[in-house]
């Protein structure tokens, strides 16, 4: 396949762009050979500079759930910029979000708009501590809650560990309140509550991690969370930025049936434009600034852009089976790449929840970080080039979910499992 232009623009990129990339996953570091560029997107399918196409799985990490460039959101966006591109005043956008929002996922009665799902994810961990009065955070190896400060912590040596910092240039006192526990493990967080009484602000946890792979919950773990921090006065906050409105409409609270009292929003919100939001409970979230002592702001936040596309995005995922259709694509790609893998005698766990998915190379179930580090990644990273000369997009590391929109058809799935069982049989 023919990556020249790319190849040469990735070589001036280097000059002015640090690792030549805005983002580290894209520089392929953990699969080796060079990014390509893209300049064009529609549908479930890529174009890049030298005119190969490809069917993508990444899917912008996840906000095109119709695929790209739908024209409905492409015509919303270019009818709100005719208006303006950015006010930093009120626009009557931001109210059609929030209301959409709000009657959406029932646990949320207020919302606030952010850029981010990390400035969401670092906003709603702050209202918790204030809110609360208590300083110290739960979290789960293998949980990515945005680049914070107090969030990029890997796990400690046991259950009542303290973090160390996970990124040179962050004070280990920043992290000094962030407990980090295994996924999936009900004793760790009894252990971490009984040993820290009263000073838990609250829990947040990706409900189905999205960014190690993709691994479940085990059956009554979400509703054991939610009875501990209740009992024990604390918050149960979703990281909802991946799983939100993409797992079903109400996201993963919907399909878990379980109450958070905060919860993060990202990705198809935006309709493909920057954009986060958290939101909650009524009494929490009017302990913001202006009406409560905790401080949250941005210029840009709740842009009409923005606004205007997710709410087009949102729109025609209600108006459509949608959400029928991908949990369709979701259980035919889990089957195929399931027979491909045994036909082929490689060993792979394919983890699927509704539009999501992802494939370990190991013969052990993969239920939290630790399980997904026996992973085989140099048989990925065969398999992710193999694809990709194959014309199959997937995320360039192991360790990320792969997302369907509405725009992949039954053909595009059989021919991503006709890509994958050649390759599989190579490895």
């Amino acid at each position: 396949m023919n990556r020249a232009q790319s190849e040469a623009l990735f070589a001036e990129a280097l000059k002015y762009i640090p690792g030549g990339v805005n983002s580290p996953v894209r520089a392929f570091r953990a699969v080796g050979g060079q990014p390509f560029f893209v300049n064009h997107a529609g549908g479930c399918k890529l174009q890049d500079v030298d005119g190969n196409e490809l069917i993508d799985y990444v899917l912008t990490w996840g906000p095109a759930i119709l695929g790209h460039a739908h024209p409905k959101i492409i015509a919303a966006v270019k009818a709100a910029a005719d208006h303006g591109t950015s006010f930093g005043i009120p626009n009557p956008f931001e109210v059609t979000m929030a209301k959409m929002i709000c009657e959406l996922v029932p646990s949320v009665r207020k919302v606030r708009m952010t850029n981010s799902g990390t400035e969401a994810c670092m906003s709603a961990i702050r209202l918790a501590r204030g809110f609360t009065k208590r300083d110290k955070i739960i979290k789960f190896d293998g949980c990515y809650h945005g680049h914070a400060d107090s969030l990029l912590v890997r796990a400690g040596s046991g259950a009542l560990t303290f973090g160390n910092p996970d990124s040179a240039g962050v004070p280990a006192a920043f992290t000094q309140h962030t407990i980090v526990l295994p996924y999936n493990d009900f004793e760790a967080v009894t252990a971490a509550f009984a040993a820290n009484q009263d000073q838990i602000a609250g829990i947040i946890i990706e409900p189905v991690p999205g960014n190690a792979g993709l691994y479940l919950p085990k059956p009554g773990y979400l509703e054991f969370l939610r009875e501990i921090t209740a009992s024990h006065g604390s918050l149960l906050i979703f990281d909802e930025v991946m799983t939100g409105f993409r797992l079903a409409k109400g996201g993963a609270q919907e399909r878990f049936k379980i109450t958070p009292d905060l919860s993060t929003f990202g990705k198809v919100i935006g309709g493909g434009l920057p954009v986060g939001a958290f939101g909650g409970r009524a009494e929490i979230m009017d302990y913001l600034a202006p009406l409560g002592p905790v401080y949250q702001a941005g210029t840009l936040s709740g842009n009409p852009l923005a606004m205007a596309a997710g709410i087009a995005n949102l729109q025609e995922l209600l108006a459509t089976d949608a959400y029928a259709k991908l949990e369709q694509l979701g259980a035919q790609l889990a089957a195929g790449m399931r027979d491909a893998a045994k036909s082929a005698g490689v060993p792979v766990q394919f983890n699927q929840c509704g539009s999501m998915f992802c494939g370990y190379f190991t013969d052990q179930p993969v239920h939290n970080l630790a399980d997904a580090m026996h992973s085989d990644r140099e048989r990925f990273k065969r398999y992710f080039h193999g694809l990709l000369d194959s014309g199959v997009y997937l995320a360039p590391s192991q360790f990320e979910a792969g997302f369907l929109s509405t725009a992949h058809t039954a053909t595009d799935i059989e021919k991503t499992v006709s890509a994958a069982a050649k390759v599989l049989r190579t490895l």
